[in-house]
């Protein structure tokens, strides 16, 4: 009941349209783990069509190693970059909520509360 009630709060989206309009596309996903670091390898991930970042994997001071392009940016609530910076305008953010308090955090982020 919570979360039909939550989903009715939202509006609805679809992907990007330059998204949908791609037949094949070529994705890579970057994690957080650092692995990328020193790997000089930022302008081969942002060559990708879809680069999907997870969680809280800093771009910003590091995009030589893990490039500048943002496409999707998946998280958990908790698991989500602090700064502004890390959602560019043309990325699409993806909220993976599984917990019962990651439902209350986007009632307070639907209804512009403190959680």
């Amino acid at each position: 009941d919570k979360l039909e009630n939550l989903l009715e709060l939202l509006p609805e989206h679809d992907l990007p349209e330059d998204l949908k309009s791609k037949h094949c596309k070529r994705c890579v996903v970057v994690g957080s783990g650092g692995i990328l670091h020193g790997s000089e390898l930022g302008h081969l991930l942002n060559q990708f069509d879809i680069v999907i970042r997870l969680n809280d994997a800093p771009v910003q001071g590091y995009t030589d190693h893990v490039g500048d392009k943002t496409t999707i940016r998946m998280t958990y609530p908790e698991g989500a970059p602090l700064s502004e910076q890390e959602y560019p305008p043309a990325s699409l953010f993806v909220a993976v909520l599984f917990k019962s308090v990651d439902f209350n955090w986007l009632e307070a982020m639907i209804k512009n509360k403190t959680l």
